[in-house]
């Protein structure tokens, strides 16, 4: 069945109602990868490409959970000069991400680029997006209702946390679009690859590429590691070649 708007934002601002999905053994190629932002950093590193978040700059909500998927992308403006004086303003609900969860598939991640010091994401909402099939969230904004997200098992990544709702002090604006997130461009259908040290957003068009070579540094440190636990001397393990 051909996915539909719900409404909620002008058809246009609905970029694609599918993403751009790479062959599930690429996926499954990365979720086995031992340090799976470290060595997907060191890997993009020698490609010369930007798209890594450290977790100090996005942490995880909960530690522990590392998810792999693709992004499905939002963006949020700020729709009020000040966050914290909003009491007079219309109180019409412009928050859409409604819109990406009716277009989310198993396996998807939700990606926000929001606004800072009210709410991008809840509770119900989380709940109504881990149903329709998101494994997560990355959000680069504050969000409330954390204890939700950690008794749902439901990762989610962002900036800080607020009680203050977002309906109507911003507005989504795009949905499948281009986002940044942390300085990182985002596109639609990259893979999203999260942990606790951070998250790796890698470019759907190089995928193939990062995972080849991410595999041969995941194998070099495996060997490394065995190595030190073996009791190798350290002048051995400082001249032995591993990638």
């Amino acid at each position: 069945m051909a996915k539909t708007t719900l409404g909620r934002l002008p058809r246009e601002a609905i970029r694609l109602f599918e993403l751009p999905r790479l062959p599930q053994d690429v996926i499954e190629g990365f979720k086995v990868l031992v340090d799976l932002t470290g060595t997907i950093s060191d890997a993009m590193d020698q490609l010369g490409i930007v798209g890594v978040v450290p977790g100090y700059v996005l942490p995880p909500v909960t530690n522990g959970p590392r998810i792999v998927g693709p992004a499905l992308t939002v963006r949020n403006i700020q729709r009020v000069a000040q966050i914290h004086k909003a009491a007079t303003v219309d109180k019409t609900n412009t928050q859409g991400e409604t819109e990406a969860h009716n277009l989310a598939e198993p396996g998807d991640v939700l990606v926000i680029q929001g606004i800072m010091g009210c709410s991008n994401m809840g509770g119900q909402s989380a709940t109504i997006a881990k149903r329709q099939g998101f494994i997560g969230a990355i959000v680069d904004a504050t969000v409330r209702d954390p204890e939700q997200y950690r008794s749902m098992g439901w990762p989610v990544w962002c900036k800080g946390f607020t009680p203050i709702t977002g309906k109507w002090r911003m507005q989504t604006v795009e949905v499948n679009g281009v986002v940044q997130i942390c300085g990182v461009q985002v596109r639609p259908g990259d893979l999203v690859c999260a942990d606790e040290a951070g998250v790796a957003f890698v470019p759907y068009d190089r995928a193939a590429d990062v995972l080849a070579l991410a595999r041969q540094i995941d194998a070099g440190d495996t060997k490394r590691k065995k190595d030190i636990d073996s009791g190798a001397r350290v002048a051995d393990l400082m001249t032995r070649k591993y990638k």
